[in-house]
């Protein structure tokens, strides 16, 4: 496990402003500013220097990814949806909008992503009325949707995701508040026809995403209670957790984890997903699970990144090229830190205790008290 106490550069946005989401694109990070600001900034990697502020959305930018062949171009795009109805591809060279795609009625957009041929583009509204929507586009010809699909989810699409292998490159992972998540043939017009798989969580979700591995892809699922979901190809619920749980007890220093922040599929990572979890202190970590298919697996904690913010971790990338970590806050504060040093093996000490958060609370309350009376010293990560 490692600590790490100093950020290598900070910025922040202007009027204090959250950071609600961060990308990469070559040269630049890119950060979403909450309302009412809306703005999208630019900023260079060597030292987060401000270079450029795009206008973002009218009301409220919802979601940033970046896209590297959007309608068949050579280059990284950056793409957003907004609540004013909007896809958006932004050209950071004329810090214009070089693509514009349109909900029916201005429908308020959650979430958005583009398959990996960017021939195909997807977008989940929130909901109105009795109805959430799933649209697509092909941005080649962005004046309207290409279909609409209504009857995969009754509640707000908090994510869309296409498959990044080319077997299934044109399925679509959604979820939504209304508990489900599916996976989808966006090429399929009778939406009846394109829904293959449906999991029932039974709880509100937020995040999610797919896991690639040796054998199949897996997804993941963040809930608004701070539950962590694991399912498989056919989501078949595996691992269903409080994500506060997982908590790291060793030498009078405790980690007690707070929030779930977000998940990033990487290679390095043994299972597959790394898992980024925050503190209220505004300290982020990384754990991971070796086999997210056993509930009964533990968990071990990799790195801690702490001293940086002073609020809730709102937004993280991991700049797997760089190894540079990248987090956002309510604080307005952008950093950038040294990355995730992984372990190559098994450290007993390192990993995680699987305790109530009750009982976590506990047992940092009397750590507290004794230490103090013992005027010891100690470290909470």
């Amino acid at each position: 496990m490692s600590s790490i106490h100093q950020c290598l550069s900070s910025t922040s946005l202007h009027e204090s402003h959250y950071v609600l989401a961060l990308a990469s694109l070559p040269n630049y990070y890119v950060a979403s500013a909450s309302s009412p600001s809306n703005n999208i900034t630019l900023f260079d990697k060597a030292g987060l220097r401000s270079v450029q502020i795009l206008p973002g959305h009218e009301d409220a930018t919802t979601h940033l990814r970046t896209i590297y062949a959007l309608g068949g171009s050579a280059k990284s795009t950056l793409l957003s949806s907004g609540k004013d109805g909007c896809v958006r591809a932004w050209d950071e060279r004329s810090g214009g909008v070089s693509i514009q795609m349109m909900a029916s009625a201005r429908r308020p957009l959650l979430c958005c992503d583009a398959s990996n041929d960017g021939f195909l583009v997807a977008a989940g509204t929130d909901l109105q009325k009795e109805d959430a929507f799933i649209l697509y586009w092909d941005p080649r010809n962005p004046v309207a949707p290409l279909r609409t699909h209504g009857s995969t989810h009754s509640d707000d699409i908090t994510t869309v995701q296409f498959g990044r292998a080319p077997s299934n490159a044109t399925m679509l992972f959604s979820a939504s508040s209304d508990g489900l998540i599916s996976i989808s043939d966006a090429q399929e017009g009778d939406e009846d026809e394109a829904v293959m798989h449906v999991g029932n969580w039974g709880c509100s979700i937020s995040q999610g995403g797919w896991i690639y591995d040796s054998k199949e892809p897996h997804f993941w699922t963040a809930s608004d209670m701070e539950t962590f979901g694991y399912w498989s190809s056919e989501l078949d619920k595996l691992q269903d957790i409080d994500i506060r749980q997982p908590s790291w007890q060793d030498r009078g220093q405790t980690w007690v984890t707070d929030y779930l922040i977000s998940c990033h599929c990487s290679h390095r990572v043994e299972s597959g997903l790394a898992v980024f979890v925050g503190s209220n202190e505004g300290d982020a970590a990384l754990i991971t699970n070796g086999d997210l298919t056993r509930p009964d697996a533990p968990w071990a904690i990799q790195s801690i990144w702490t001293g940086g913010h002073t609020g809730i971790v709102r937004s993280i990338l991991w700049d797997e090229d760089n190894n540079v970590l990248v987090t956002g806050g309510e604080d307005s504060k952008i950093l950038t830190w040294r990355g995730p040093q992984l372990c190559t093996r098994e450290d007993e000490s390192d990993t995680m205790k699987m305790d109530s958060p009750k009982l976590k609370r506990e047992w940092q309350d009397t750590m507290d008290i004794s230490e103090h009376s013992a005027a010891g010293k100690r470290m909470r990560y």
